[in-house]
Order: structure tokens, then sequence, then C-alpha cells
């Protein structure tokens, strides 16, 4: 188990560290022990989550979060298993991997942390960003329609999804905790801020 840190790594004003409070706290509303839990990242901004959390833990390639937690909660059933992802990691480049975790219905909890871009390499679009937003990748502004996360997650057999905010602490909170206790697979899409890189220009028509 790895102990939680204390040096804060994101941008200033980042909101992945009210996301991070609410897990934990949700963890501890919940009384699940540090041995008992175990969080699964992959390598962008929301992926230092398992960093900041006592329990397990498990760092993952880029869009591949929910097989290793897949396996997890398949190896070791009584753990609390969850997983953290991204926008980009979750519904673009591990898009295929979110449908097959939905319609396995696992007892796994999904986090996204939707900013509605690929903040980690500097703001391009993702399949989240809004039309006719300006990013590095659509100087034009984005022509492609945003996908519906919690539509297609119900599509595809999910039993829980909800939508949350980081700005709303306490609600973000008692779903993680609904989510949790939820018996099957369950997705919470958060809405969140990027103060560096979700600071949309919209293009002209």
């Amino acid at each position: 188990m790895r102990k939680w840190l204390t040096n804060i790594q994101w941008c200033p004003g980042c909101w992945d560290t009210l996301i991070i409070m609410a897990i934990k706290n949700a963890f501890k509303d919940l009384q699940i022990p540090s041995h008992q839990r175990v969080v699964v990242s992959w390598v962008g901004c929301s992926g230092k989550a398992s960093q900041y959390i006592d329990g397990y833990a498990a760092e993952t390639l880029h869009g591949r979060t929910l097989p290793f937690a897949t396996g997890i909660k398949i190896a070791k059933p009584e753990l609390t298993v969850l997983a953290v992802g991204w926008d980009g990691d979750g519904y673009g480049i591990g898009m295929g991997h979110f449908i097959h975790a939905c319609r396995r219905n696992l007892n796994i909890t999904y986090i996204v942390f939707n900013n509605e871009n690929y903040a980690l390499t500097t703001g391009q679009a993702s399949p989240t960003t809004p039309l006719g937003i300006i990013t590095k990748t659509t100087p034009n502004g984005n022509h492609l329609s945003p996908i519906d996360p919690i539509l297609l997650a119900q599509n595809s057999g999910c039993t829980f999804a909800k939508r949350a905010q980081s700005r709303k602490f306490n609600e973000l909170k008692e779903i993680i905790k609904e989510a949790i206790l939820h018996p099957g697979f369950a997705l919470i899409d958060v809405d969140q801020d990027c103060p560096s890189f979700r600071r949309w220009a919209q293009a002209e028509q």
C-alpha cells in the first residue's frame, strides 16, 4: 500500500483535488479500510489520484484502466475496486474497454474526470469537446458532435450512470458513496473545470 502524499502536483486551481477529497471522504463515511480498497488509475492528470489515497493502487497504460480494474475484481472480489479516468482516456482511447465493462456489469466504480479536452497534452479536442470549440487540434472549431457518456453507458448495459460536478463537493461525495454501494458497474461522469486548457473560444460561424 502507498501512503497518501501531501505534495499536490497539479496545475494551480485544478479541480482534481476536490474530486480526490470527495473519494477519500466517501471511503471514510463508508468505513472501508485501506487494506480492503484499490484505486486503479492511468498516466494522465487524473492518473495521480491513486497516489493521494491510502490503500492498494495500480497505475496502468493510457486507456487501459478498466481492463486492470476488471482483472483485480475477478481475482479479488472482496476488494472495493474504484477506477478513475478522464474523458480522453475513457471515452476515446479506452472506449472499447468502457463499453465492455458496462456489458459485464462487474461491481466496479468508474469515476471519469471530464474536462472536455486532452489536458495532459495541453488542450486538444476530446470525445466530449462541445461543437464549435477552438482547440489546438480544431483551429477552425470542433466539427464533431460530443458523445453522451451517460446515454452510451446505459445503452451498453450499465446499471448505474450519473453525472456530477466537481464544484458541488457534498453532492459528489454522496454520489460516489451511492456508486460504491451499487451492486454492479457504476459510472460517475464528473464535469470538471480545467483552469489551464478549458478556456473555450467559440469559432466564428
